[in-house]
C-alpha cells in the first residue's frame, strides 16, 4: 500500500506541498528563537554595563560569570567570557555609548537606564534581533559608525546575506561604493525608478576574483567576468539576471554585439553592460546609447520598463563623463572598475578558452532554463 502511495501523482505534489510547510515552520521558529536569545542578550548587556560600574568586582568579573552560567546552562554555548565581552559591546555600540574599558561615570549609567533600557529601545533591537548573532559580532566588529552598521544589518535582512557574504560585501566596501556611479538617471527615469536604478550601480565595481596579465583585453576582462559569473552577479548585487555575452543584435543589416546583456527582476528592465579596459572616452557613450535604442526596440516588451545602460571603465573624468551624458535621453551610469589581482604574463595560457567560457555557459544557462541567443 504505502509503495503504491508514493507513485501517487497527487500524494506526490501534497507531501511537496507539506515539506515546505515544514521548512516555512522551522525557519519561523529559528527566527524566533534568535529573537528571543538575542533580546536576553541586549538584557544582559546591559545589565553587565550596570553592574560594572556600580559593583566592586574587579576584572575578574566576566571570567567568573561565564564560569557560573556555564555551569547552571551547561547546554547553552554563548556564556564564554569572549562571547560575554561580545554581548556588552553590541549593547554599548547600539545604545550610542563607545565600548572603552575605563570606568563609565555614574552620570552615563543614569542615562543609560533611563534613555536606554530594552523597551525604549524597540527600534533597534527589533532591528538587530532579527539577524544571527554571528552576523551582529562581524558588523559591530567591522563597522565604527552607526549609519554603517545599520545600512548592514537592513542588507543581510533584505537580501538573506551569509555570514561569508557579509564578511565579503563590508571588506568590499559596499557602504561607501553602492549608488556612488555618475549617471543621468535622474533626468531620463521617473521617480522612484530612477532612485532605484541609482541604487544598482557601484563606484568602483571590485572584480578581485579575477586573474589577469597586465596586458589584458576587453574580451580577457569579460571572459573572466562570465567565467565567475557567480561571483560577477554578487558584485553587481541582487536583482541581476544574467542572459548573455557578446549579445548578437541584427539591425540595419550589419551585425552588432553587446558585451553583457541582462535583465533586472526588481526593476524590471534590461540592462546593457558595456566593459571598456581604458580610460572614459565621450564616444563610448554614444555607443552605448546606440545600443539601448536597439534593446528597446527589438527586446523589451510594452511591460518593461526602458533599459539601463552601464558603462564600466578603468578609470574616468567626472567631467568629461558629465559632459558626454548632458544630452543624452537615454539613462546611462558610468563607472570604473578595480582589480587587485594579477598574474604574470607568461601565465597568460592558464586562462580559460573562449571554447571553455561558453561551455561553462551552456552549463549555466541549462541550469538556469535560459535559452540562449548568446553569440560569440
Amino acid at each position: 500500500m504505502s509503495s503504491r502511495l508514493t507513485m501517487d501523482q497527487q500524494y506526490r505534489v501534497w507531501l511537496v506541498e507539506l515539506k515546505q510547510k515544514v521548512r516555512n515552520a522551522q525557519i519561523k521558529a529559528a527566527v524566533k528563537v534568535n529573537q528571543e536569545l538575542l533580546r536576553f542578550y541586549w538584557e544582559l548587556g546591559a545589565e553587565i554595563v550596570v553592574q560594572q560600574v556600580h559593583s566592586q568586582w574587579g576584572d575578574g568579573f566576566l571570567q567568573q560569570l561565564s564560569l557560573d552560567l556555564t555551569a547552571e546552562f551547561p547546554e547553552m554555548k554563548g556564556f564564554s567570557k569572549r562571547n560575554l565581552e561580545f554581548i556588552r559591546q553590541w549593547y554599548l555600540f547600539y545604545s550610542q555609548l563607545k565600548p572603552a574599558t575605563v570606568s563609565i561615570t555614574k552620570q552615563a549609567v543614569s542615562q543609560l537606564t533611563l534613555e536606554h533600557e530594552p523597551t525604549q529601545s524597540a527600534d533597534w533591537t527589533t532591528l538587530i534581533t532579527q539577524i544571527p548573532w554571528g552576523h551582529n559580532i562581524v558588523i559591530i566588529g567591522k563597522c565604527k559608525a552607526m549609519p554603517k552598521a545599520l545600512y548592514y544589518v537592513q542588507n543581510t535582512l533584505r537580501h538573506n546575506w551569509s555570514r561569508a557574504v557579509l564578511v565579503h560585501q563590508i571588506e568590499s566596501r559596499l557602504y561607501e561604493r553602492e549608488g556612488k556611479a555618475f549617471s543621468n538617471f535622474a533626468f531620463t527615469l521617473p521617480q522612484p525608478q530612477s532612485d532605484l536604478a541609482q541604487q544598482t550601480l557601484k563606484d568602483p565595481y571590485i572584480f578581485d576574483f579575477l586573474y589577469l596579465t597586465k596586458n589584458y583585453t576587453e574580451r580577457d576582462l569579460e571572459g573572466g567576468l562570465v567565467r565567475h559569473i557567480t561571483q560577477f552577479l554578487l558584485e553587481l548585487g541582487t536583482g541581476f539576471s544574467y542572459l548573455g555575452r557578446q549579445y548578437h543584435l541584427e539591425i540595419g543589416g550589419p551585425d552588432f554585439y553587446i558585451d553583457l546583456l541582462f535583465y533586472h527582476v526588481q526593476l524590471h528592465c534590461y540592462v546593457v553592460v558595456e566593459l571598456k579596459v581604458t580610460s572614459f572616452r565621450p564616444e563610448y557613450v554614444g555607443k552605448l546609447n546606440f545600443y539601448l535604442s536597439a534593446v528597446d526596440e527589438h527586446l523589451s516588451s510594452e511591460s518593461d520598463q526602458p533599459t539601463i545602460g552601464i558603462l564600466i571603465c578603468k578609470d574616468k573624468n567626472k567631467t568629461v563623463a558629465e559632459y558626454a551624458l548632458r544630452d543624452i535621453h537615454k539613462p546611462i551610469g558610468i563607472s570604473e572598475y578595480q582589480l587587485t589581482q594579477s598574474l604574470p604574463n607568461e601565465l597568460k595560457t592558464s586562462l580559460p578558452s573562449v571554447e571553455e567560457i561558453e561551455q561553462e555557459l551552456v552549463a549555466l544557462d541549462s541550469e538556469n532554463g535560459i535559452s540562449g541567443n548568446d553569440d560569440s
